[in-house]
């Protein structure tokens, strides 16, 4: 199962790169667009969570460390305006020619 990482820009300014242990952040995301605080923790989580349930289908366990992502967006995002913009900056690697047709 592919990994991926998603760097976004939060309104303060500070740069993250993220974690997904699957390519599903491309389902819910796309570079270069601004989300509100809140749109983006919420689609950030259910991607995580998607990401999670898609280890466990395939090796029998949850994957943690999407978890935990998923729990720094929330607390960060906790402390922003929830109406400000969060900048996909980057995501990688890209999807696959077939996946994105």
């Amino acid at each position: 199962m592919p990994e991926m990482t998603f760097t976004v820009r939060w309104p303060d300014g500070r740069v993250d790169e993220l974690y997904s242990p699957s390519l599903v952040m491309w389902d819910h995301l796309e570079v270069g667009a601004e989300y509100a605080v809140g749109d983006f923790a919420g689609r950030a989580t259910a991607a995580l969570e998607e990401a999670g349930e898609r280890v466990r289908a395939r090796y029998g366990f949850l994957c943690t460390s999407a978890l935990a992502q998923a729990e720094e967006i929330r607390a960060r995002a906790a402390l922003l305006d929830a109406a400000a913009p969060v900048r996909v900056l980057a995501m990688a690697p890209p999807l696959p020619v077939e996946a994105a047709r």
